[in-house]
């Protein structure tokens, strides 16, 4: 990979500490270090570069808006990913929607019970001799930028389906109501981060990423 070999250290388009030091942890786990064997040095977006309007219509177009902004505000190496639900009785729905599907500033909540709230209501509409696919996929776009134009892109998916009800306090977003389908019947919200990273989309998303480095 020439000057594009793993960087010493990268931005990551989120300022969360937390999303830092997971994200730390995880390309140790992976084996992705700098050229001299050490951890790569994971820094957060700093407070003077804005957050970057997600209006591309893929996973893969929002993440690399915000790893293409990144880049150039820092002239780092930026990191950036979009992952969310797609549903296959909502046609593909929420999408790159996923985080405001009950509108902008939605809470993870609101967004899990209009999923829920769609999914009775077609239910209820359906012919009784036919039963709803409740099959849903988690999707991830990582996009690995340089300043000077270069980047990686890497996907992940997961396919499985949508309980009725949630279960689980772990994760975020619509982990309480995705069963998937390499699982063992639990949610991804009932799961050890462990668990749950193995079979993941973003955890497929960043093996993906890895082997690319590697290279």
């Amino acid at each position: 990979m020439a000057d594009h070999g793993v960087p010493r250290r990268v931005v990551l388009a989120s300022a969360n500490p937390k999303k830092v030091a997971e994200l730390s942890a995880t390309f140790l786990g992976l084996g992705i270090t700098a050229p001299d064997g050490s951890p790569v040095e994971l820094l957060p977006r700093p407070d003077s570069v804005a957050d970057v309007i997600e209006d591309a219509d893929s996973f893969v177009g929002n993440a690399r808006l915000k790893a293409t902004a990144l880049a150039l505000a820092t002239a780092e190496v930026a990191i950036a990913d979009d992952s969310g639900l797609t549903v296959d009785a909502l046609a593909g729905a929420p999408g790159v929607y996923s985080a405001r599907y009950a509108g902008d500033g939605a809470s993870d909540d609101a967004n899990l019970q209009k999923l829920l709230s769609e999914l009775d209501l077609l239910a209820g509409m359906a012919d009784p001799a036919h039963t709803v696919s409740r099959a849903a996929q988690f999707r991830c776009a990582i996009v690995l930028r340089w300043p000077d134009g270069f980047e990686l892109c890497a996907q992940g998916s997961v396919a499985g389906r949508i309980c009725e009800q949630p279960a689980g306090s772990a994760g975020f977003g619509y982990d309480p109501v995705f069963v998937p389908d390499l699982g063992d019947g639990r949610t991804f919200a009932q799961m050890s981060p462990e668990e749950k990273q193995s079979i993941s989309h973003r955890g497929e998303a960043l093996r993906n990423l890895a082997a690319q480095l590697a290279r």
